[in-house]
């Protein structure tokens, strides 16, 4: 079988699934395991190349409003790679090429594979696409496998944090303008032992007041802006949020989004063992690799 991968999540579950060797096109994004780098790249971002969160917000509801993809197929790459499969979405224009335009343009290569979208909105629907993919690939056993061991890493935190106090969590998936935590973010923030506020469970993130933020008194804020690494999230959030009165009084932490909230993966499971040692420090023995750094107070 030969597969690509039109999101970095996809890519992540199809070595979980010991699938590498099948894999034979990923995205630009693509960067976890390291080894995913080395692959034929197969769609690009239109975004222009700034650091300027107003700026990329800008542009992305320009682009979005006059219908224009956010990212490019290389349809010739696509042609060349034959695959049988193909992993996309449509939960999120932002993230990733849709399915249905990935459907067209296989139309206009005459390529015959199977185009799957995976579209979670729950923590569970994520480990639910472990388990699709497992299914489609003959590796279900494999797949199986791996989100009990998930399940089982889960579960370890809820009871690490139970009859713990639940802090008032918002979490900033955006800083300027601010946008809110969706999809599986509440999902992740309730495991971990917090009381998600102006959370959009199950359904897209979505742009918020300042005013609001302040009057839902948050004892905590966690900033996973999207598509940043954790040094990244560091950098802007001392430069942005810190100071900011609406959210005097709470304790501010910056994590790393795309590895372990951003994109729908096993990796969220990471994310939530960061999450719990953040919200209830001492709580538990075991350490992520990667943590939340606590920006203030």
């Amino acid at each position: 079988m030969r597969i690509v991968s039109l999101l970095p999540s996809a890519t992540e579950i199809v070595y979980a699934l010991g699938l590498e060797d099948q894999l034979v096109g990923v995205t630009h994004e693509c960067d976890w395991p390291p080894a995913a780098r080395t692959l034929p790249v197969v769609s690009h971002s239109a975004l222009p190349a700034t650091t300027d969160p107003v700026e990329i917000d800008r542009v992305v509801a320009a682009s979005l409003g006059d219908g224009e993809p956010i990212y490019r197929l290389d349809r010739e790459a696509i042609r060349d790679l034959r695959p049988d499969v193909v992993l996309s979405q449509d939960l999120c224009a932002v993230c990733a090429v849709p399915s249905g335009h990935v459907n067209a343009a296989l139309e206009v290569l005459g390529c015959r594979a199977e185009v799957v979208s995976l579209d979670p909105g729950s923590l569970d629907e994520v480990l639910g696409c472990v388990l699709r993919v497992g299914e489609i690939t003959g590796t279900a056993s494999r797949a199986e496998a791996v989100v009990a061991d998930l399940r089982r890493r889960l579960a370890d935190v809820r009871a690490t944090v139970a009859g713990r106090p639940r802090p008032r969590v918002f979490a900033l998936e955006w800083g300027d303008p601010p946008f809110n935590g969706g999809h599986w973010i509440p999902d992740m923030i309730d495991t971990a032992g917090g009381e998600p506020v102006l959370a959009n469970r199950g359904a897209p993130s979505e742009r918020v007041r300042w005013s609001d933020i302040a009057a839902a008194e948050p004892g905590v804020v966690v900033f996973m802006p999207c598509g940043y690494d954790l040094d990244a999230a560091v950098d802007e959030g001392r430069r942005t949020l810190v100071a900011r009165p609406e959210l005097a009084g709470a304790t501010i932490f910056a994590v790393p989004a795309n590895a372990h909230f951003s994109r729908p993966g096993p990796r969220l499971v990471d994310g939530v063992e960061i999450l719990a040692a953040a919200l209830h420090p001492g709580a538990s023995a075991s350490s992520p690799g990667d943590a939340a750094v606590r920006l203030s107070n």
